[in-house]
């Protein structure tokens, strides 16, 4: 019997059942939106600085970090371009039905800057980003049956991926922390008063301790139900998942 003309390719199959596996893991989730909310939050006030067309630091234009950036600062329109484009990356990152459209506007921009942070040899830099460079390629992976389509036309078997949903209190906890965390780094940039930024890392700390007892506890909870009998599960954070077919 000859074979089927719209096969699925064995590479793209295996990669496609690798990511329904890993989608299954509802800590993995959580940690997805930990990842997204730091890379927005590391993103949205340095694009703010660019995009209201302040220089990004005061070092000296005659070395050549300082020249460079000062290069880039006399562009004018690119330099809030390159602005624009982190802030809008970010802000889509945030929104769970945007963030892969953010993911894939962080990855051009993340790349050239870790680029050019090797080059002119930024002493410990190239260290934050090349994790932030790692942090995008693994959210482009969490949502591989988004992005495949547009790296192949190869078809894929039907598949059944799980789709998390946040705790209220949860949902709460990571509201507050992004907030707050946003102001202690627009403050930072002196976008905000000096004061936000002590008071937003206190609340921002005190989020992550939140959502991470959060996680500890529905963890507890799903070892306590497998102990007592209730119908086994692979994830004890998986309640409050479903899944939908892609």
């Amino acid at each position: 019997m000859p074979a089927e003309n719209h096969a699925v390719p064995r590479i793209l199959q295996r990669l496609d059942r690798l990511h329904a596996r890993v989608r299954e893991r509802a800590l993995l989730y959580r940690f997805t939106l930990a990842t997204r909310i730091l890379l927005a939050v590391g993103f949205i006030p340095t694009g703010m600085v660019k995009l209201l067309g302040r220089r990004f630091t005061v070092m000296d234009p005659a070395t050549p970090v300082g020249g460079f950036f000062e290069a880039m600062y006399q562009t004018g329109p690119y330099w809030r371009f390159i602005g624009a484009t982190q802030v809008a990356a970010g802000l889509l990152m945030l929104v769970p039905r945007t963030a892969t459209l953010g993911a894939v506007m962080f990855m051009p921009v993340i790349t050239s800057i870790f680029v050019i942070t090797v080059s002119l040899d930024f002493q410990g830099t190239p260290v934050v980003t090349g994790l932030m460079l790692l942090a995008t390629i693994y959210l482009l992976c969490w949502d591989w049956h988004r992005v495949r389509p547009l790296l192949t036309a190869a078809p894929r078997e039907p598949l059944a991926l799980a789709e998390h949903r946040l705790t209220p209190a949860e949902r709460g906890i990571y509201t507050v922390g992004v907030g707050a965390a946003l102001a202690a780094f627009l403050a930072t940039r002196s976008l905000l008063p000096a004061a936000f930024m002590g008071w937003g890392l206190l609340v921002a700390g005190v989020a992550a301790l939140a959502a991470a007892g959060a996680w500890t506890v529905l963890v507890l909870r799903g070892r306590a139900a497998a102990v007592a009998g209730s119908p086994a599960t692979t994830d004890p954070l998986a309640s409050g998942s479903e899944k939908r077919a892609f």
